[in-house]
């Protein structure tokens, strides 16, 4: 048994107890703050391929400058003390060093590191290119694939998010995948959606998630993200593959319109407001499985003492992990 222990077995200990702990874990985040005393402190996230958790780290500690000139997605040995606040796992960080990729291969948990979703990469590909290979438009599928052919590298490994949902190494893949899968079983209720327009927004609607995000051990916003965000970028992406496809200009302005609405709200990041059936039908399936994916990551972390979550901040409250008595 590995004397490091993972984010899951330590969140499992009784939070009554004040236990010493080494681990080794990613850098997710780093925030700096101030406090009311007007000293500065970092707000942390790390993690492994069993969970994260968030700690603080003040200025008069051991470790704070370490960590503060470390970059997002460094891997670290850590020794520290579990602690709860507000009834959260924050443990008290006391020692740590920064380890190479090697190192951490060499102690036995580089595979431990890395979180992923559960599914297959391969199966999850082959699903939407199956779903891409069944477009019946011409134009409109050879829009698809241009966007997806041009792309599939970044595709395949590209997390879903950076905190909120599917936000793991190929959680993209993952979600498009699943809303697929969803919009197969509920396109025959609403006839008044086009399905394969429906289909080919779902696919291209995060594509600019991969122009936004960047990092391998720790996903972090590029510049591009910053200026102009995922759906200014996606809106770009599937623009250039419709002229490139010659996709007619009416199918264009609506896959396009699928891609800035999907969001939802604009105060969610939506550039306009889903306005034609298609566009309602992707956003409400977006909703549905990225909650259903903080749902699903959220059971997967569980430990057996848990009888709810952490608060998840995409749902608004923390989640009930016990399964029904029946």
């Amino acid at each position: 048994m590995s004397e490091f222990r993972t984010v899951k077995e330590l969140k499992a200990i009784d939070s009554s107890l004040a236990v010493p702990f080494r681990g080794i874990f990613i850098l997710k985040n780093k925030t700096i703050k101030t406090a009311r005393n007007g000293s500065p402190f970092l707000n942390l996230e790390f993690g492994d391929l069993s969970g994260s958790f968030s700690t603080n780290c003040f200025n008069d500690t051991k470790i704070f400058e370490l960590i503060s000139k470390a970059a997002e997605g460094s891997i670290f040995r850590l020794a520290g003390t579990t602690e709860h606040y507000r009834e959260r796992f924050s443990p008290k960080l006391e020692n740590g060093e920064i380890i190479s990729q090697e190192t951490a291969a060499d102690e036995g948990v580089l595979e431990q590191l890395i979180e992923s979703a559960p599914e297959s990469e391969a199966e999850l590909w082959d699903y939407l290119i199956q779903v891409i290979s069944n477009l019946t438009i011409p134009a409109l599928k050879e829009t698809v694939e241009r966007a997806v052919t041009e792309n599939e590298a970044s595709f395949r490994v590209t997390a879903g998010a950076i905190r909120m949902h599917h936000a793991y190494r190929h959680g993209l893949l993952e979600h498009t995948v699943h809303m697929l899968k969803a919009a197969h079983a509920l396109l025959p209720l609403y006839p008044e959606v086009q399905p394969e327009l429906a289909l080919a927004g779902i696919i291209l609607h995060d594509l600019g998630k991969l122009e936004e995000y960047e990092g391998e051990f720790s996903t972090r916003t590029t510049r591009a993200g910053i200026l102009h965000g995922h759906v200014v970028l996606g809106f770009r992406i599937a623009r250039k593959a419709a002229l490139q496809a010659n996709l007619n200009q009416d199918l264009t302005e609506r896959l396009e319109h699928i891609i800035l609405s999907h969001q939802g709200e604009r105060e969610w990041g939506a550039a306009s407001i889903a306005a034609t059936p298609e566009a309602i039908f992707v956003s409400m399936v977006d909703n549905l499985d990225a909650k259903m994916g903080m749902v699903q990551n959220a059971l997967r972390k569980r430990s057996e003492n848990d009888d709810f979550s952490e608060f998840i901040p995409g749902l608004k409250t923390k989640l009930l992990l016990k399964p029904p008595e029946l």
